[in-house]
């Protein structure tokens, strides 16, 4: 039951990172369209998109994996059975999130990307 409620939860941040993606393009396309014309190739489109969010998901990690350090020591310190919690942890799910919400952003940066420069730049 819990995984199924944090796969249902990964799924609707997902979403709102599509969203978030969705609109970035949307407002970016004549900027994408200028890009394209003047010679810039998918993947430079797709890594101008996808820094801004991929440099949002670490400052997130950074600040969230102290504090969650944390109480998860405090909580686990009342167990008579102790367990320590590894770095490996901290840096496996950091590293999920980051392949997450690349491959999230990174489909809507390459649909903005394959999009034709001609037409979102001709209702000028």
């Amino acid at each position: 039951m819990v995984a199924c409620a944090g796969g249902i939860s990964i799924f609707l941040a997902c979403l709102g990172l599509f969203g978030l993606a969705a609109l970035a393009a949307v407002n970016r396309v004549k900027e994408i369209g200028i890009r394209k014309v003047l010679g810039a190739s998918t993947m430079e489109i797709v890594r101008l998109l996808s820094f801004g969010f991929l440099r949002l998901v670490v400052m997130s990690v950074l600040i969230a994996s102290p504090m969650t350090w944390l109480v998860m020591n405090r909580w686990l310190r009342d167990f008579a059975y102790r367990i320590d919690i590894g770095w490996v942890v901290f840096a496996g799910t950091a590293g999920a999130a980051l392949v997450i919400s690349f491959v999230t952003i990174g489909i809507q940066a390459a649909r903005a990307a394959r999009a034709n420069p001609v037409g979102n730049l001709r209702s000028e």
